[in-house]
């Protein structure tokens, strides 16, 4: 990857829902009394907090496509440090990282889980500033493998997705702060499942950090290459 497609990763930094971490396409969004936004006042989400680094947009999402489907593992890692800025801002030291599983034939199939890649990118990058969070890579489970949630509706990604995580070993995140990790959030109903299972199991705290956020508000009409 070339310095100038590096250098040319943004992050968000206008306005976004204080829970979900929705970016608002409006800076008047910052003016409201509640900027709580009209999906978390209808229904909270299980997290307590959920940050993406970035729009789903231009190079930031064809590198997460390269690091999927061509098996840029390598860009895995390097993509995970631009979670901690994140991880800092909703001040999550102490926090496990849980990365979000994937079924085993999926996993046989890629040959890596992605999100275990930009969660160990995460560790290394704070390990380098003096801390060295615990990657708990047998934290959650996917129970039955599931439909890949791209094109299903909001009701259609719960459904897919009830059920389908189990907490492997509940006394290992008992009373601990999580900190779930992903490559990309939409409608997080895939986060919200993980946090739920997450949360029955004594978990404190949980908070999501992605590399970025998928949303109609911002439609992806950029070119995917780099």
């Amino acid at each position: 990857m070339c310095r100038a497609c590096w250098e040319s990763l943004a992050p968000w930094t206008g306005p976004r829902c204080p829970r979900c971490g929705t970016p608002f396409a409006s800076v008047l969004a910052e003016e409201f009394a509640d900027p709580t936004c009209a999906e978390c006042k209808r229904e909270a989400p299980p997290f307590d907090a959920a940050r993406s680094f970035g729009l789903y947009l231009g190079t930031l999402r064809s590198l997460i496509l390269q690091l999927k489907f061509q098996r840029r593992e390598r860009l895995g890692k390097r993509l995970g440090a631009l979670l901690k800025p994140l991880w800092e801002s909703l001040e999550l030291q102490g926090s496990l990282l849980v990365p979000v599983p994937l079924h085993s034939s999926r996993q046989r199939e890629r040959g890596f889980n992605q999100a275990e890649l930009l969660a160990r990118g995460l560790a290394r990058a704070l390990r380098l500033s003096g801390r060295e969070p615990h990657v708990e890579t047998h934290g959650l489970r996917r129970t039955r493998a599931t439909l890949p949630q791209t094109g299903l509706s909001l009701t259609a990604r719960r459904e897919n997705v009830r059920g389908v995580f189990a907490v492997t070993h509940p006394e290992r995140v008992h009373d601990c702060s999580v900190a779930l990790i992903d490559d990309v959030m939409t409608t997080g109903a895939t986060l919200s499942a993980c946090a739920a299972v997450l949360k029955k199991a004594g978990a404190q705290r949980v908070c999501a950090l992605t590399l970025a956020r998928a949303t109609p508000r911002f439609p992806d009409f950029e070119p995917a290459g780099p």
